[in-house]
């Protein structure tokens, strides 16, 4: 993925999030939500999306923050749910490669899932195949079955799989709260206009640090 597509190649083209000041990102938060819904702790999942090695580099600003959420969550027993992307060899995986060109191949290695996550027995792995975690998957039905109607999301990349997910979440009538300093993509324009697309009609914004206070109270 993404291979035809020429990425920023320094750092300050990315969101350096844990550089900024969080009064500074508290306030992007506060200017762009519409609605300040809190997470209901008994009915919250942990949505995170494609930290694999393939996104290493655009994950590495979130990595601590993220780090921080799972363990948080870990401690309540909030259910955690991890897509991972990926193609079988000689697939047709239709327009996304039309798009890309270049796609994540199961089991590459740049298919895995970051061992920094500490992925454990009991945590739910959804494999996907496009930006949307919902198509052609068991995550609605997981996320049922364990009573979930809150849904938080970080992971990357913002502005598409990230997003496109968190839009379809709203769609099938759950709450969802959106990670702004826990989701990362390549440029700063792309994150934030994401950020302002779904805070005025799909999602709470929050930090990582205000979510991990809600599910610690």
């Amino acid at each position: 993925m993404f291979g035809n597509v020429q990425a920023p190649q320094k750092s300050k083209d990315r969101l350096p999030r844990k550089e900024k000041n969080m009064s500074e990102m508290d306030e992007i938060i506060g200017q762009l939500n519409t609605h300040h819904w809190i997470p209901d702790k008994a009915r919250t999942g942990i949505l995170l999306i494609d930290l694999q090695e393939y996104f290493r580099e655009i994950i590495t600003p979130i990595l601590e923050s993220i780090i921080g959420v799972i363990s948080s969550a870990r401690e309540r027993k909030i259910p955690l749910f991890f897509t991972q992307h990926g193609h079988e060899p000689g697939e047709k995986p239709g327009m996304l490669a039309q798009w890309w060109i270049d796609l994540i191949i199961k089991g590459s290695d740049d298919g895995r899932l970051l061992s920094d996550l500490d992925i454990r027995e009991g945590d739910s792995i959804i494999p996907k195949t496009t930006y949307n975690a919902f198509h052609k998957t068991d995550l609605e039905e997981k996320l049922k079955d364990d009573g979930i109607t809150d849904l938080v999301i970080g992971g990357v990349m913002t502005n598409l799989c990230c997003e496109t997910t968190a839009r379809d979440a709203f769609v099938r009538d759950f709450r969802v709260f959106f990670l702004a300093d826990g989701t990362s993509t390549i440029s700063e324009d792309f994150h934030l206009a994401t950020l302002r697309n779904v805070g005025y009609g799909f999602a709470t914004l929050m930090g990582c640090d205000q979510l991990i206070k809600i599910l610690n109270a």
